[in-house]
């Protein structure tokens, strides 16, 4: 039997039936199949006969239907197909999570395996869909989780929100007013059987139906806040399942690189300033996604004013490429390739007079309330001039860097930023080297204005090397908003 949309259709509600039923060789009832597919219970007992002798399921009469192994891999791929569109119509198309499901039942007969896997790969492949049901693989093997809802869970423990079961739009709309989305935490403070309700507490205190709390599919959350924890978190310790609640605030670091490029159909204007010794260096940064949020064009201009001059500094003309989104077990990563511009003067110190490449190598990983980032990176000029009259050389200067940032409110960071700098530079006799570490606190916060996102920030970098000590104040400014509707 050619799996046709209609066998897809009955492959896939047998599996996600099976999955709901505690024993894992317990059968489905027809009258439920019936129910799931909206037809009469003779209609499904015919289409299921058909299956079972194709294989794909085993079938007993007047007790119910399971899928054969081959059964199983099938409906999976059906499933992977469903909620990997789903998530590129969030993620690239801009579609709410609310309205996808619908589009989805229609296109994951029509798509090609082919597509799929590149929709996979752009995706950075994720391991759950909007609506945190996870992701089958391409060999239709699916990772198996184990659940509470808000009816069985711990009571007045923190519960991060992973799943919604129920994908009608009525219900998601409820699920998103109430601030219950995956990702979000909650407690849960009182269930009142004979009022068929459960009192919450997350960013506000509210009351939901015994019902509705029965579809919210929940794990225990584990909260973390200390230094010793990046450690742990980046190298040491297995990630939990879910992913927690994304930041309100990303892409907003100061020194930096976060590893998020833009979604589609939104730029960002980025103002970026350092004021130190009395030198203002003021830059500008706007970033556009091109077509998908894994392609990202930008471009930075620099200015330099103080110590007697003023004037444009290099222009970087910037490409980033969103090779992972975040999930679970993997931190995101954008590897991003500048082309540095000789724009400014370098006979009055605003540029290096030769043109440059930069590359950084931006890591990024989110533990609950806080966003941990790691940078590796190198700058290379060539045909830059020396001391010694007419003698050229290339200077290669790598950099590290890393950053903590700790969501106290969701629209309000606290940052702790850190980089070294092993900065290469001519001398009479050829190169050398000069090795500067910067520590940088402070702050980030802002206002969703509809679609538009302002971000300001403030930080006070303090930096030695070469036995000195500089401090300055930086100041941000970010606005973020859709170039198309």
């Amino acid at each position: 039997m050619l799996p046709s949309q209609t066998v897809e259709n009955y492959l896939k509600a047998i599996l996600q039936a099976q999955t709901a039923l505690k024993s894992p060789q317990a059968l489905v009832p027809m009258g439920q199949l019936a129910s799931a597919l909206g037809v009469v219970p003779g209609t499904a007992t015919t289409m299921v006969k058909a299956l079972a002798e194709s294989g794909l399921v085993r079938y007993e009469p007047y007790v119910g239907v399971r899928l054969t192994r081959a059964g199983e891999r099938l409906a999976a791929l059906v499933l992977r197909r469903h909620r990997l569109i789903e998530l590129f119509l969030v993620k690239v198309m801009g579609m709410s999570w609310t309205e996808v499901h619908d589009e989805a039942e229609n296109l994951e007969h029509a798509v090609s395996d082919r597509l799929i896997d590149r929709i996979d790969e752009m995706l950075g492949r994720p391991d759950v869909d909007p609506h945190g049901d996870p992701i089958p693989d391409a060999e239709g093997v699916v990772e198996r989780q184990q659940y509470d809802t808000l009816l069985t869970c711990p009571l007045n423990k923190p519960v991060r929100v992973s799943r919604v079961s129920d994908q009608d739009r009525d219900f998601l709309q409820f699920i998103e007013r109430h601030d219950l989305k995956p990702g979000a935490i909650v407690r849960v403070e009182e269930r009142n059987p004979a009022a068929d309700s459960v009192r919450l507490k997350g960013a506000r205190e509210f009351t939901i139906g015994a019902r509705a709390a029965s579809k919210v599919l929940v794990q225990t959350a584990v909260l973390v806040f200390s230094f010793l924890g990046m450690a742990g978190a980046g190298f040491g310790q297995t990630p939990p399942a879910e992913q927690p609640r994304p930041f309100e605030i990303s892409d907003n670091s100061f020194l930096v690189e976060e590893a998020f490029n833009q979604e589609a159909g939104v730029f960002q204007n980025i103002f970026n300033a350092m004021i130190r010794n009395g030198v203002w260096a003021p830059t500008f940064t706007q970033e556009w996604p091109i077509a998908t949020q894994a392609h990202q064009f930008s471009y930075t201009l620099s200015w330099l004013s103080g110590e007697g001059t003023t004037g444009f500094g290099d222009t970087l003309i910037n490409y980033r490429y969103q090779a992972l989104m975040e999930g679970p077990r993997r931190p995101a990563f954008a590897p991003r390739v500048s082309l540095i511009l000789p724009t400014g003067s370098s006979e009055r110190g605003l540029g290096m007079g030769s043109s440059g490449i930069q590359v950084n190598l931006p890591f990024s990983k989110q533990t609950d309330d806080i966003a941990w980032h790691w940078n590796a990176g190198i700058t290379w000029f060539s045909g830059v001039e020396s001391p010694r009259p007419e003698k050229e050389v290339s200077l290669m200067s790598p950099f590290l860097a890393a950053s903590g940032i700790y969501r106290l409110r969701p629209m309000l960071h606290f940052m702790l930023e850190g980089v070294v700098n092993f900065d290469e530079y001519a001398t009479l006799d050829g190169t050398d080297r000069e090795t500067f570490f910067t520590v940088s606190p402070g702050f980030r916060g802002g206002w969703n204005l509809g679609d538009h996102q302002v971000i300001v920030g403030l930080a006070v970098p303090v930096t030695w090397g070469e036995g000195e000590t500089n401090s300055g104040a930086l100041v941000y400014l970010s606005y973020e908003l859709p170039f198309k509707r």
